[in-house]
């Protein structure tokens, strides 16, 4: 019904950029006497949903939180096993992110990872540039306040190097050093499994961004749940920081 409706009904606001917070894989595999990495495979079948019905239903920019700065604190068998998939998916899922108009983008920092996966990314990302149907932006080795850090050092850099003066920083500018850079900023994030915070993501470009938390585990997070949470979008009243005035009455 809600799906119908989401796709019939060309009023209804459809966020252009959604932003997902993919939790619970570990929890979803751990309550069915599963090895973790059973569920962050599962977890990976969800996310291939999420791209499909982000195609379907007008999503233009998708960003997943795959792979957390700090998730490299895990056990070292956790970190492989997650590495692994990371390289099944980009030997076996590029040509059909390509045939379906789908770009690649990787945001965070690449220095952690093994020099295989980042051949691949790049050849995945050169590969689907030109695709305009879904971005498809992989926070990967991310941390929102490192990318804050970086993008100070590189607008000092271009300081100390004449090619900023003081003057020229605005939001826009800063805006332009991020991992974002020419994407807009996200209108609505979604978390799984209950949580609620956002763990380092997007902190700069979330600022107005509409919340919603859901309380199913990734692995489980399906079509009908993604339309819920797209509808529940399509009714808040969006506000962006404006003051409402207030009536003061002089006696």
């Amino acid at each position: 019904m809600i799906a119908e409706l989401l796709i019939e009904n060309d009023k209804l606001d459809i966020p252009c950029h959604l932003a997902i917070i993919m939790d619970g894989n570990g929890r979803w595999a751990k309550s069915k006497g599963l090895p973790r990495v059973a569920g962050h495979r599962k977890g990976a079948e969800a996310a291939r949903s999420a791209v499909e019905s982000s195609i379907k239903y007008g999503v233009r920019y998708l960003t997943l939180y795959s792979f957390s700065s700090e998730n490299w604190r895990r056990p070292i068998g956790e970190i492989n096993d997650i590495m692994g998939l990371l390289r099944e998916y980009l030997l076996n899922q590029i040509n059909e992110l390509d045939s379906n108009g789908v770009r690649l983008r990787v945001i965070g920092e690449r220095d952690n990872l093994d020099q295989d996966i980042k051949i691949l990314i790049e050849e995945g990302e050169k590969s689907t540039k030109s695709n305009t149907k879904l971005d498809l932006i992989i926070a990967l080795s991310y941390g929102s306040r490192a990318e804050i850090v970086n993008a100070t050092k590189r607008i000092l850099n271009n300081f100390d190097l004449g090619l900023i003066k003081p003057n020229d920083l605005s939001e826009v500018l800063f805006e332009s050093y991020l991992d974002t850079a020419g994407i807009p900023n996200p209108d609505l994030l979604i978390r799984t499994s209950g949580e609620k915070r956002l763990s380092n993501f997007l902190l700069w470009q979330l600022a107005y961004t509409e919340l919603v938390f859901s309380e199913v585990l990734w692995p489980d997070f399906g079509e009908p749940n993604f339309t819920d949470a797209l509808y529940e979008f399509t009714q808040r009243e969006r506000r962006f920081g404006e003051i409402n005035s207030l009536r003061i009455d002089e006696n």
